[in-house]
Formats: C-alpha cells, sequence, structure tokens
C-alpha cells in the first residue's frame, strides 16, 4: 500500500494516459486531416499525461518493480503492429498517414521512457518530450518531404506556394498557409523547441516547483497515516504493537541493502 501511495502520481498519470489514448484510437474517426484546432488539442492530451507520467516515475521503484521488461514490449509494439500496419497501408496514404501521425509520439515517449529508466532527471524528460512533439507539430517533415524527395509530379516538383495539405498549420493559422508563412512556421516551432531544450533551468523553476510540491504532498499524507497506525492501535490497548520483542526482531533479520 505505501508502494502505490508513493507512486499515485505516475500511476493516476498513466491511467489518465491510457483512457485519452482509447478515445483517440477507438472513439475518433482515423482521419489524415486535422479538422479543427480543438481536435488537435485533444488528441494531444494522452501525450502530456504520458509524458508526465514519466516524469514522475521513480527510477529505483522502477528498477524493483523490473519496468524496463516493458521496453522489449515498446518494440513489439512497433515492430509487430505498426509495421505490419504501415506495409498494408503503403498505397493507401491517408490510413498510412495516420498510422505515421500515432507512431511519432509512441516513439518520442518510448525513447523518454528509456531515458528515465536508465536515471534521467524528470524536468529532462520533460524538455526532451515536449521539444520533440514541437518538432513534430513544426511542418519540417513537411518541407522535407518536398525537398528530400525526387518528385516526378509538376505539381510537387517546386515547393507549392499554399501548403492546402498542412492542416496541422490551417487550424492554427485560421487558414492554409502560404510558402512563407509555412517557413515562418517552422522556424518558431524549431526556435521555440530549441528553447524548452537549452533555457536555463532556473527558468523553469516555477513550473518545476508545482509537480515537486504536488508529489511532496502526497508523500506527506502517507508518511503521516503510516504514523498515526502505531497511535491508533495504542490507544485501542493493542499490546501487540507495544511488545518489547517485537522492534528487536526486524533490525536483527534487516540484511544490508549496501
Amino acid at each position: 500500500m505505501n508502494t502505490i501511495r508513493r507512486n499515485a502520481a505516475f500511476l493516476i498519470l498513466t491511467a489518465l494516459a491510457l483512457f485519452f489514448a482509447g478515445i483517440v484510437w477507438f472513439a475518433m474517426p482515423h482521419e489524415r486531416e486535422v479538422k479543427s484546432l480543438w481536435v488537435l488539442l485533444f488528441k494531444l492530451v494522452p501525450f502530456v499525461f504520458a509524458t508526465e507520467a514519466i516524469a514522475q516515475l521513480d527510477p529505483v521503484w522502477a528498477k524493483r518493480a523490473r519496468l524496463h521488461l516493458t521496453v522489449p514490449l515498446c518494440f513489439l509494439v512497433y515492430f509487430t503492429f505498426f509495421v505490419p500496419k504501415i506495409f498494408f497501408y503503403a498505397t493507401v496514404h491517408p490510413e498510412l498517414y495516420y498510422y505515421i501521425l500515432t507512431l511519432t509520439p509512441f516513439l518520442i515517449l518510448t525513447f523518454v521512457f528509456n531515458y528515465r529508466l536508465g536515471g534521467g532527471a524528470a524536468h529532462l524528460v520533460r524538455r526532451l518530450s515536449y521539444a520533440m512533439i514541437l518538432l513534430m507539430l513544426s511542418g519540417l517533415e513537411d518541407l522535407a518531404y518536398l525537398t528530400v524527395n525526387e518528385h516526378t509530379d509538376p505539381a510537387w516538383a517546386t515547393i507549392p506556394e499554399v501548403w492546402t495539405w498542412a492542416s496541422h498549420m490551417t487550424v492554427r493559422l485560421g487558414h492554409p498557409a502560404s510558402k512563407y508563412e509555412a517557413y515562418a512556421f517552422i522556424v518558431v516551432h524549431v526556435v521555440v523547441a530549441l528553447f524548452v531544450l537549452l533555457a536555463p533551468t532556473r527558468w523553469f523553476t516555477p513550473l518545476t516547483d508545482r509537480f515537486r510540491r504536488g508529489g511532496a504532498a502526497s508523500r506527506t499524507v502517507a508518511a503521516k497515516a503510516a504514523e498515526k497506525a502505531p497511535a491508533k492501535a495504542q490507544a485501542s490497548g493493542d499490546t501487540t504493537t507495544d511488545a518489547p520483542a517485537a522492534p528487536a526482531k526486524p533490525s536483527a533479520q534487516r540484511t544490508p541493502t549496501g
């Protein structure tokens, strides 16, 4: 019970991430285009909860719970679900595009999860995760698609003047982005991602302190509950808790941990 209380933030955030991910995957249509800004924001909710859950993960407890065994499971999700889907929908671009959009945040979370399991700091988990999702939303991939491939279609031989297909830009700008608006959109996102990665830690201190206070409060409540239990037992006349031999036995049997 104490273990659950100490890791309550991680468990609750994980449950919320899975719940909202289930809504996005099972209840919402699998569409290539983003219909509105609210749809885009809602689809980011599972990612945010998952990022915060990983940041709250205690690496020491994770090692005891053998959570490193979930790393091969993450690989199997990629290799036995996404890869077959990609091959299957290789000629059906809208479906393929949706699976890639789902795969990319999954890979980001897998990366930061492994980093956290290896002892990475919670604030760096957040920096890495949010910087990478900003890069995903930046439009860099759209620009790369136009520049790294040898297009034979005249419509794509040069960079289009209006990026009508980039719905993730359209819902935020309010209209399809022109070529130069798209360039500015990309630059802004890359700059913000670099800020998230490189800004001094003290600039984020007020925000991280809130998370720390929340975690400390839950641990304090658990500690107080544990302290009150023996007092209640003594007040009710339970002699098993104040027998002189009881405290001595655990310390005699305890093995050194290092």
